[in-house]
């Protein structure tokens, strides 16, 4: 039976008409250049699906773009609706400058105004690399149209002298060896080229693939789409089936805003805990929940943490990789392994509760990589929440890729002012430093660097290294990769650039961490501090023109996602 909602609903080409004075002849108009690239009257009276095209020569995490499109064509053509590709802004880790933090924001206006201004009743969001997906959520969260996530898929493992390895726990891993003296200058090269054996994103548990699960624990994409691999024939019918799905959205017209929920958020959080997921996740999974009106405090993550435990052997947490977990069973598997954890009643896309599309599939085989609750990997989730009069609104360290031994520590404190200070010092063999000392390094935050750039697995200094260190406690503002490990604190709010108390530590200062306690504080009264403010100016930053101006003068700190304050929706009363 028809509503008179779909009734009154303007679909397709109809949709959102160029103003010229008169809609009918901006139809006319429209339809007289669109139907110059072969389209007749049938094909353009459908329900239209937009599909973004996030391929770039620069990103070879998106370098299966185009054959996605083709087969989400295929499903949308099958299922009776219109498929529309068009770009957007794409963006790989490796290739933007200063960081592609920085610009996540800009991608994810640049999403929500192109799915404001053309034609579309749904969309298909194609990206993969870091910062794209939770981009593309963001915008389409901002524009609340009916949308279906696509990413696309993690790479494939390589091999390094017998040594199976794939980006980018081993590309860290690897790089460390050879600053300790212990690769030479031929290995290191025989390890570039074996690294990222395919196309497709990192294939262990870094932000790509962490934001992937997200995705579909939060319902916005079919269940079995985060792990199958780029180069594979799984990934191709993933995409065709996000063809039909979002066909099936045009037509039922079903905006976001009407079924994700609050218990989608949580879902997500406690998939992010027993993956042993990337920190990013925290800053994107935040920015997220501020445009559609949710809550995702730094206390509710903490509170789920230690209820939730790791659960997934994937690197760095863990030995496997991506493949492994696709073998595995992927999502399906790691939502069944959680059981009462995850609230099976939260709606997905497809307008079925998460029950009911987990009944979909089955996965009844033996595997190693996905543990049950009750002889997990880690007892608690890999994640923590930090505060003290270093870090009051508070900071963030991955427990589960961390030194057991340093969990609970008291150093001294050997600061680096910014990247470029580290860089010139961090390997000198005059650097005062010892293993035991806690390596800090200050603006690198959202505003300090700008963008909160992935510098916060600061090198073991090379004298170090190479006495055989492995970790040491390193604390900034700033992230890291979602591939690294080590026992390193980060997001540390507030930023010094605006003042927060890590501007104003000094080398010799004591730091002491208890990640049980949660506690991470500089042993410096209330009246020191307050005077080395009045003796420490902070640096001006000037950003006078364009997107720069905008960044520094709008951007949140990392407790609220890194977004733009005017982007942020109204909290929902009812959760």
């Amino acid at each position: 039976m028809t509503s008179s909602k779909d009734k009154d609903r303007i679909v397709g080409m109809q949709k959102g008409l160029t103003k010229y004075g008169d809609d009918e002849f901006a139809l006319f108009l429209r339809k007289s250049f669109i139907k110059g690239a072969g389209y007749g009257d049938e094909a353009l009276s459908r329900p239209v699906v937009g599909i973004i095209n996030t391929g770039s020569d620069f990103n070879p995490c998106h370098g299966n773009a185009e054959e996605l499109i083709e087969r989400v064509k295929a499903g949308v053509e099958a299922s009776g609706a219109l498929p529309m590709a068009f770009p957007t802004i794409s963006l790989h880790e490796s290739f933007s400058f200063p960081t592609s933090m920085y610009l996540r924001n800009l991608m994810a206006m640049d999403t929500e105004e192109m799915l404001r201004a053309l034609p579309l009743d749904s969309v298909v969001l194609i990206g993969g690399c870091d910062k794209t997906v939770p981009a593309q959520i963001m915008g389409a969260l901002s524009a609340d149209i009916p949308f279906v996530q696509l990413v696309a898929g993690p790479m494939r493992t390589g091999s390094f002298r017998g040594q199976r390895v794939g980006a980018c726990t081993d590309c860290r891993r690897l790089w460390a060896e050879y600053r300790a003296g212990n690769l030479d200058e031929e290995a290191i090269a025989d390890a570039n080229n074996a690294l990222v054996p395919s196309i497709g994103t990192c294939g262990v548990m870094g932000t790509a693939s962490t934001m992937a699960l997200l995705a579909g624990a939060m319902g916005l994409m079919p269940l079995n789409g985060a792990t199958a691999p780029a180069v594979s024939a799984d990934r191709r019918r993933i995409a065709e089936e996000t063809g039909v799905l979002a066909a099936d959205i045009a037509k039922r017209g079903v905006k976001p805003s009407e079924f994700l929920s609050q218990a989608a958020f949580d879902n997500a959080i406690r998939v992010l805990l027993a993956v042993g997921g990337s920190t990013n996740a925290i800053i994107h999974l935040a920015a997220m929940a501020g445009r559609s009106g949710h809550d995702l405090s730094l206390d509710r993550l903490d509170k789920m943490a230690r209820g939730v435990p790791v659960i997934v052997d994937l690197k760095p947490s863990g030995t496997g990789y991506m493949e492994d977990l696709h073998n595995a069973g992927g999502l399906v598997r790691i939502l069944e392994a959680l059981g009462d954890l995850i609230d099976r009643e939260a709606i997905t896309v497809s307008g079925k509760t998460l029950g009911e599309e987990l009944t979909r599939y089955s996965t009844n085989w033996p595997q190693e990589v996905v543990r049950t609750t009750d002889s997990p990997l880690f007892a608690e989730g890999g994640l923590a929440v930090l505060y003290g009069n270093l870090a009051p609104d508070g900071a963030i360290i991955k427990a589960a890729a961390a030194s057991p031994s340093l969990l609970t520590h008291a150093g001294r404190a050997v600061v680096f002012e910014d990247m470029a200070d580290l860089a010139q010092r961090i390997d000198s063999p005059d650097l005062d430093v010892t293993a035991e000392d806690i390596l800090v390094l200050r603006n690198i935050g959202p505003k300090g660097a700008p963008g909160m750039p992935e510098a916060g697995l600061i090198p073991i200094p090379r004298k170090l290294a190479r006495q055989g260190v492995k970790d040491m406690v390193r604390i900034s503002d700033g992230r890291m990769s979602g591939t690294a490990a080590g026992t390193i604190i980060l997001h540390v709010a507030p930023e010094a650039a605006i003042g927060g108390a890590l501007a104003y530590v000094k080398t010799g200062d004591i730091i002491s961490l208890n990640v049980a306690e949660r506690r991470l504080e500089v042993r410096l009264s209330e009246p020191e501090l307050a005077a080395r403010k009045k003796e420490m100016p902070l640096k001006t930053i000037d950003a006078p023109r364009g997107y720069a101006h905008l960044f520094h003068s709008h951007v949140l700190q990392a407790p609220d996602g890194v977004d733009f304050d005017f982007m942020r929706a109204t909290p929902r009363k009812n959760k």
